[in-house]
């Protein structure tokens, strides 16, 4: 019997063939009859379960209604009018007039630094425009002597030219000698140059009343300044609003009149307030093409209506204003436009700084897809629902999804609205397999506080208030306007010069 210990190595090598083909035949064989055993089996284990044993699901028939989709932005709220309270001249900070945190009224006195300092430089200045009257006086008085002499050495000049010319009348005849006549013309060249001396003399009477007349005005500017700096001691509530807390307390020099000047306070405006938020490009040129397809106004034509939710407001958004701004570009850095919209806030609950919620109809009222959020699974970036479909398969249907609606999910796309969307028994579920519908659920439609119909604002309903100018303590409607004792004190009555412009009292009157 040949073995494989034989010495004949041809042998060995054509046993270890034969050994190999047997191996692969058999590995082949095996390999085929798993291959026919599974080809003869059922596609799905579920083929091999009766309908019975199919797991049961929950399912519910989205709901199509008329509503606005309301777009949804971060905010937030911003005082329309925001003044830092500084003083407009330096000096001794002499008391506060202001309770921290409570509203002000515009106008109402609010600080008061020492006025004496500045009643002192109102005198001098009255005294310097007193002067400069009396000078002006006196000018006036001048050109009035100087025009007088002027008529005289003219009426003069007209005498001596007459007499010379009857003194040379009587030398032709000789009745008047050679001397006389000299005598005669010497005196006329005489008043002649008398009528040039006091022309002369008008002019230069005419310079000084100029002269006079510009220090009178410059005296008088000088005494209005003081004037107002003498009020500027007053500071005044600029805006109504709330007041923040004391930033200097009496007795500090503070300065005034420049941008480092001392800050005493900050006032907001609490009532309307503003809500600022961005929105993405897209978002913005959804906006534009429905304003050009003449579906939805834009926010820069119309006063679009908006809904504010605060922190604690889960629910509903109870605050209701208008847009009243969309910004000229994009931000390079976010690549997102600002907009601002304006609510009433009587009760001064919104305040500024506060995030919000706030909804901008997204368009008109249209027939939209609702369904329960809990129905909506996530596939890595994608969404989708599992719905039942004739022969109570799993089909997974990708959707793109909008805001939640009175309590459910928008679908904007991705389902018809017939389908049957499993919401419970969904890790149950899965693609391909057979399912049993056990109950139909209903789909809870909630009533919210967003309307789902809206109209813009109208022209006469717009919130957003008048501008005012800022008040200051030399507006003469305020109520508590006046100087400090001292000034009150010191008024005197105007120059009564009959010439120049008269010379105001130190009296001030806010």
């Amino acid at each position: 019997m040949t073995t494989l210990n034989s010495g004949n190595p041809t042998s060995k090598w054509i046993w270890i063939f034969l050994l190999a083909v047997a191996v692969g035949g058999t590995w082949y064989a095996v390999r085929r009859m798993q291959e026919v055993a599974k080809e003869n089996q059922p596609s799905n284990l579920s083929q091999l379960k009766s309908p019975a044993s199919w797991p049961s699901v929950e399912v519910c028939q989205p709901l199509l209604k008329k509503i606005v989709e309301w777009d949804e932005f971060p905010g937030r709220l911003e005082a329309v009018e925001s003044v830092e309270v500084r003083s407009r001249v330096s000096g001794y900070l002499k008391i506060t007039k202001f309770n921290e945190g409570q509203l002000v009224k515009r106008g109402e006195l609010i600080a008061e630094i020492d006025p004496r300092p500045f009643l002192a430089e109102l005198k001098r200045t009255q005294s310097n425009a007193l002067e400069s009257q009396a000078k002006l006086q006196q000018a006036v008085t001048a050109i009035e002597q100087s025009k007088a002499e002027a008529e005289r050495a003219r009426a003069r000049r007209e005498l001596t030219q007459k007499q010379v010319e009857r003194m040379r009348s009587l030398r032709t005849q000789n009745a008047v000698s050679q001397d006389e006549l000299d005598v005669a013309e010497a005196a006329a060249i005489e008043s002649e140059a008398n009528l040039v001396v006091a022309v002369s003399s008008i002019q230069s009477a005419e310079a000084n009343l100029t002269a006079a007349q510009a220090g009178v005005e410059i005296a008088d500017d000088a005494v209005d300044i003081a004037k107002l700096n003498l009020q500027y001691t007053q500071i005044v509530a600029p805006i109504d609003g709330l007041i923040s807390r004391r930033f200097v307390t009496e007795g500090n020099m503070i300065s005034g009149g420049s941008n480092e000047s001392t800050l005493i306070t900050t006032i907001v405006s609490n009532n309307p307030i503003h809500c600022y938020f961005d929105a993405d490009e897209n978002t913005y040129l959804k906006y534009t093409k429905l304003a050009m397809d003449g579906v939805r106004p834009s926010s820069r034509e119309v006063l679009n209506p908006v809904y504010i939710a605060l922190a604690d407001d889960r629910k509903s958004f109870p605050y209701k204003g208008h847009m009243d701004f969309v910004d000229n570009r994009f931000d390079k850095q976010t690549g997102t436009i600002r907009g601002r919209a304006i609510l009433p806030n009587p009760d001064s609950v919104l305040t500024p700084g506060m995030f919000v919620r706030l909804r901008l109809p997204g368009g008109p009222p249209r027939d939209t897809i609702l369904i329960p959020d809990s129905a909506v699974g996530t596939d890595q970036v994608e969404k989708f629902v599992l719905v039942v479909n004739e022969e109570s398969k799993v089909e997974k249907k990708f959707v793109s999804l909008g805001p939640i609606s009175h309590g459910l999910r928008i679908v904007r796309s991705g389902l018809k609205g017939d389908e049957k969307v499993i919401v419970s028994g969904i890790q149950r579920s899965k693609v391909g397999e057979g399912v049993q519908v056990t109950k139909v659920a209903d789909v809870p439609f909630k009533e919210e506080s967003l309307p789902d119909v809206y109209e813009p604002y109208g022209p006469g309903e717009s919130i957003v208030p008048k501008r005012l100018p800022a008040a200051n303590a030399t507006d003469p409607e305020r109520t508590d306007a006046g100087a400090s004792d001292e000034g009150e004190k010191s008024a005197v009555e105007p120059s009564k010069a009959t010439d120049g412009p008269a010379v105001g009292t130190t009296k001030v009157e806010n």
